[in-house]
């Protein structure tokens, strides 16, 4: 059985080195191998699916995506981008430092999560590419996590296997001492080093960039043209009266797009906007009405109507603010020559029902149309304004509408932040308040977090399973099979112990650099809390034999089982950034080696000094 281990645990390593195949087909054809051959039963060979880690793993994806839905990830991206000052190797040292310190107190899963969009965000728009950026992230949260005692989950092992022997543990903060000098370690090198290793790999995804959309739309549609505000004045006759009382489409020509309540009054249901007027909805006091007409008109309607004429803001801003938001958006609709539209009639301006949608502008052969009433001929073109939702329905439901490019992504870049962004937001500071104060398992923890911003709207219920990378899940799922294989085979044990004996002789310092290079070579394919948990117990009776203290051989396994980075599926945080970076195993190799040898060395030469060898 050790034979038949051995040889799938090399297969499986060179299947993910060659690259030819997902990494989630590998993991899966290695877990059906342990099961093939007898290694695992059913039970154990599925133990992954239902593991914590990966339940946790899915829940953060979704908590992640509510952050970046409701406008958290467009608003961060941007700062870091004031803060990077569209300089590559800043924005590159920012992500690594600030991964570093938020895993410190947050899990490294749950970091990766929330700085993963925001990173690919900022990279897309300094013109540079996401595999150049995402590796840090991963390898700082990675080293981070060594800053506290509940940082990674191999610093609680070790403390608690000291304990357990009749040792005194590590305090919250002792693992810091260690814990910076390798994050500082980690972000010179990808400063100056590791750079110029991390790949240029192509990847779709792109995030869309609502400004440079918004701007196109206002060249090609003139959708400035015949846009005004207008606040109702005290004396205007418009107070508490219905729209349809004033005919204003058919009398002056006009169309009011949106209306923004000057005093909202939520106890008498007077909302603070009215995104799509119809023709019963009040008009209040100060009301600001967004309208759409000729000048001619619209001077005509001021004057007759005592209403003033407000000043835009810069068009690209005041389409922004003022007609997109969280909730409703914009995007670029196409007529094809098959659609049942062809022929009809339509007021731009108006808001159709059926459609949930709102015409804002139209354009013939990439010409803008400036008339008000359109007939509609096949290849036409429109702005229309709705609900999100709504506009993402239009891809599937009308076939002959080709709805352009990614309204999707364009919600995404909205950085309006509204009452379910701060739900969102307040969901992942309740996992962090859970999971600090140990009240519940870090996995019921995201899953309260995710049912929050489910709960919330903060993401469609239709997109939630959209929004977990299966690949990183599954992958994880089938390979903590492999963790177990190894332990209940005995391999581990044996190596681990032939290690021991072998350095132990020749000299603590020897022994405590075998210790790293052997607890990171299983924490490359193994889970790092299965490899600290191993490790452990084989280390305190070492050290014990050898007469030495076992804290500075238990710190090196605590660092040693958090540098997995060689492979994409040594840490959860790894897998992570796999296909967000489209990176390939050679990649990590390529940019970890060198990062895990600076770490060898700082173990070797800080740890005795930190914590003395010998006993006092």
């Amino acid at each position: 059985m050790v034979e038949t281990m051995l040889i799938i645990l090399i297969v499986t390593i060179v299947l993910f080195v060659w690259g030819k195949y997902p990494p989630d087909v590998v993991a899966l054809i290695s877990m059906l191998s342990l099961f093939a051959f007898g290694i695992l039963d059913l039970t154990e060979t599925l133990s992954g699916f239902s593991n914590p880690t990966v339940i946790m793993i899915a829940s953060l994806f979704i908590i992640g995506e509510g952050l970046s839905t409701t406008g958290w990830t467009a608003l961060a991206g941007q700062k870091l981008i004031q803060w990077a000052r569209n300089i590559p190797s800043r924005l590159l040292i920012i992500v690594t430092l600030g991964s570093g310190l938020l895993s410190g107190f947050v899990s490294n899963t749950g970091t990766v999560a929330t700085l993963l969009p925001v990173t690919i965000s900022s990279a897309w728009k300094m013109n540079i590419l996401p595999s150049q950026v995402l590796m840090p992230v991963a390898f700082g949260s990675n080293t981070g996590g060594l800053l506290t005692l509940t940082g990674t989950p191999p610093n609680i092992i070790v403390s608690n296997a000291l304990a357990e022997s009749g040792h005194a543990s590590f305090s919250f903060f002792e693992f810091a001492l260690i814990g910076l000098p390798m994050l500082l370690i980690t972000i010179l090198y990808f400063r100056y080093i590791g750079y110029k290793l991390l790949p240029k790999n192509q990847t779709n995804n792109k995030p869309v960039d609502i400004e440079s959309t918004v701007h196109k739309w206002i060249e090609a549609y003139k959708i400035e043209n015949d846009y005004y505000k207008l606040r109702v004045r005290s004396l205007s006759p418009f107070i508490n009266t219905a729209l349809s009382e004033w005919n204003l489409d058919s009398d002056y020509n006009v169309t009011v797009i949106r209306i923004k309540r000057r005093h909202p009054n939520p106890l008498s249901g007077i909302t603070p906007f009215i995104e799509f007027p119809e023709p019963e909805t009040m008009v209040y006091y100060h009301d600001i009405l967004t309208v759409k007409g000729d000048t001619k008109s619209i001077n005509a309607l001021m004057i007759k109507y005592r209403l003033g004429l407000l000043p835009n803001e810069a068009t690209k801003d005041e389409m922004r603010h003022n007609l997109i938001n969280q909730e409703i958006g914009m995007t670029e609709v196409l007529v094809n020559p098959k659609s049942l539209l062809v022929g009809r009639k339509v007021k731009l301006g108006n808001f159709f029902k059926r459609y949930g949608v709102q015409l804002l502008a139209a354009s013939r052969h990439n010409k803008p149309l400036t008339e008000r009433e359109v007939r509609i001929q096949a290849g036409d073109g429109f702005i229309i304004r709705g609900s999100w939702e709504n506009i993402e329905n239009m891809k599937s439901q009308y076939e002959n509408l080709v709805v352009c490019g990614s309204p999707e992504g364009l919600a995404k870049d909205v950085r309006n932040l509204t009452f379910r962004s701060y739900i969102a937001l307040g969901a992942l500071v309740l996992m962090i308040l859970l999971l600090v104060l140990n009240v519940v398992p870090g996995a019921i923890a995201a899953l309260i977090a995710a049912g929050v911003v489910l709960i919330s709207g903060a993401i469609p219920l239709t997109k939630t399973y959209k929004s977990i990378n299966w690949v990183s899940v599954i992958m994880i799922a089938a390979m903590i099979p492999m963790g177990l294989a190894l332990q209940k085979t005995g391999v581990a044990q044996m190596m681990a112990n032939g290690l021991v004996k072998s350095l132990g002789v020749l000299h603590p310092v020897i022994l405590l650099g075998g210790i790293f290079i052997l607890t990171t070579a299983f924490s490359q394919v193994i889970n790092n809390s299965a490899t600290a948990v191993l490790m452990a117990p084989i280390v305190i009776l070492a050290a014990t034999t050898l007469n030495v203290s076992p804290k500075p051989f238990m710190i090196t396994v605590a660092v040693s089982a958090s540098t997995a980075f060689l492979t994409p599926i040594g840490t959860t945080t790894n897998a992570m950034v796999l296909s967000a970076g489209g990176y390939k195993f050679k990649d990590y190799l390529k940019v970890g080696a060198p990062l895990l040898l600076l770490f060898l060395i700082l173990i070797v030469l800080l740890v005795p000094v930190i914590w003395p060898l010998s006993i006092t």
